[in-house]
Formats: C-alpha cells, sequence, structure tokens
C-alpha cells in the first residue's frame, strides 16, 4: 500500500509528483512563484501561512530542486526563491489547474485573472496537444501503455494510480 510520506519512491509518476507538490501550501507557493513572488516575507504575506510550514515547504521544494535558493543580502543573510529549470517545468501543470478552477469555479463573476501571449498578443486557455502531430488530445484518445520503469497501471495495489 502506498505510503503519503513514501510517495517519492513510487513506480509511478503521479505518485512521485504528488510526494513533491501535492499540498495545497506548495501548490500556492509555486502559483505565487510564477507570480514572480521571491521572497520568504512575501510569501508569508500573500498566503497568511505559518513561518513553519511555508519554511518546511521552501525547503522541500529546494532539496527537490524545483526551486533554488539565492541570497539577495548578506547582513543579515536573506534569501529569495527562484524557479529552476525543473521548477519552469511545472508551468503547465499549474495552468492545467487555474484552467480547470476557471471552468469549473470561476463562478457568474468569471475568471479572476486573465493569461495572454506575449507573441501573439491574445488571451488564451492551456491545452495539451500530442508531441508528435500537435492535434488536441482529449483522455478518450489516450491509451495508457507500461513504460520501461512501471508497472502496468490497470493492475496496481490497493491506493495506487488508476487511469481514467
Amino acid at each position: 500500500a502506498m505510503r503519503w510520506n513514501e510517495l517519492e519512491g513510487e513506480a509511478c509518476s503521479l505518485a512521485r509528483t504528488v510526494g513533491v507538490i501535492g499540498d495545497r501550501w506548495t501548490l500556492l507557493i509555486l502559483r505565487d512563484c510564477f507570480l514572480k513572488v521571491r521572497r520568504f516575507e512575501d510569501f508569508q504575506a500573500r498566503l497568511g501561512v505559518s513561518r513553519a510550514i511555508l519554511a518546511d515547504r521552501l525547503e522541500k521544494l529546494t532539496r527537490n530542486r524545483v526551486l533554488a535558493k539565492a541570497a539577495y543580502q548578506q547582513r543579515p543573510v536573506r534569501y529569495e526563491y527562484r524557479l529552476t529549470d525543473k521548477g519552469l517545468a511545472l508551468h503547465p501543470v499549474i495552468m492545467a489547474m487555474v484552467h480547470w478552477g476557471d471552468e469549473h469555479l470561476a463562478g457568474e463573476a468569471g475568471r479572476p485573472v486573465l493569461h495572454r501571449h506575449l507573441s501573439c498578443g491574445c488571451q488564451f486557455d492551456p491545452v495539451m496537444v500530442c508531441s508528435e502531430c500537435r492535434e488536441e488530445v482529449s483522455p478518450r484518445q489516450v491509451q495508457v501503455l507500461v513504460g520501461p520503469g512501471g508497472v502496468d497501471p490497470h493492475h496496481l495495489p490497493p491506493g495506487g494510480e488508476r487511469s481514467a
């Protein structure tokens, strides 16, 4: 059976990802990172999270190389947190979650923020496309196969990942 504090070692990419970024504070920290928030005090002021929880989540993201810690002041030493390439690769994940919230939870007032593509100037919605043919991909157009480092996703133990 999967154990919450041991997900990072599972033979399941979703479980390993959840082990790194799968709690509400971490996701909100990542959201703020993409909004260019970098300093501990700024995260705390925006999120209202306790110092201990924030320090724990920032340490975990740094240990997992999602964020890099860099001193911006020497006396006293103060740090800021910047997304690494590994952290920047989470952008599609965060955008997909934002889009889901926009579609299903925004309410009558509408979306709280809009996203504009700087290259073309248009507002956009994130979509998943096939890396080979560039066609949009929906859940019903995907077949899950066993990968070289995995197990049959249809025969995972109780509590394991299931396909849609």
